[in-house]
């Protein structure tokens, strides 16, 4: 499902990343731990395309996606990767039905607007289709943000940071519905967090160590 080797990143010549080698199989949850500077976000957006690695592998799906065009790796997003960023990058002007159906739009994938209303039940959001983002509490634009990303039924969910800012009631939500919104579409889940408090919940851990 994944599979990083030989994975670096330079954000300049002082600046180097090395990742260890590691592979992760279809339907598992994963946690990505490591202190500030350990590259966590930076790995998360090497998997799913949106950095380009200047050396090794990134194979997602069985596909080496180092390869792939800027254009290739936009349809490959869409139809297999859903990211969760730590904002949630909602246009507060539309309502939550327009901010989903962005999704499927740019990954060039038909618009339906049943599966918004499944997703949106699903997190218990059914009530707030057509309300503005801008409505919205912190709590109830993190679902959207959730429901966005699994709403073209992704492969992959990738999370960055989703519970740093979050009391314990609220982290403990967000995990669970992350784990069971993962579960129930047999995606593969990847969380980047120094959130201690999620190390009891998620049993597969790759530890990141700061760079030299």
């Amino acid at each position: 499902m994944v599979d990083v080797k030989g994975l670096v990143y330079s954000y300049s010549s002082e600046k180097k990343i090395h990742f260890m080698d590691f592979s992760i199989i279809k339907g598992e949850h994963w946690l990505l731990l490591g202190d500030s500077g350990s590259g966590k976000t930076t790995l998360l957006h090497l998997i799913s395309g949106l950095l380009k690695s200047q050396q090794g592998i990134v194979q997602v799906d069985e596909t080496d996606i180092t390869k792939l065009s800027e254009s290739q790796l936009d349809h490959f997003r869409g139809k297999h990767l859903g990211f969760i960023f730590q904002k949630n990058h909602l246009i507060n002007a539309l309502t939550v039905e327009e901010n989903l159906l962005m999704a499927p739009f740019l990954a060039k994938m038909k618009q339906d607007t049943s599966r918004v209303s499944e997703v949106l039940d699903q997190l218990g959001m059914a009530d707030k289709k057509k309300s503005r983002i801008q409505e919205l509490s912190q709590g109830q634009a993190q679902r959207v943000a959730i429901a966005r990303a699994i709403l073209n039924k992704p492969s992959i969910i990738l999370a960055d940071e989703p519970t740093s800012a979050l009391d314990d009631k609220s982290c403990d939500k967000v995990i669970d519905l992350l784990m069971d919104v993962a579960s129930q579409s047999k995606s593969t889940l990847i969380i980047a967090t120094h959130d201690q408090r999620l190390k009891g919940r998620v049993n597969k851990q790759l530890v990141l160590s700061q760079n030299p």
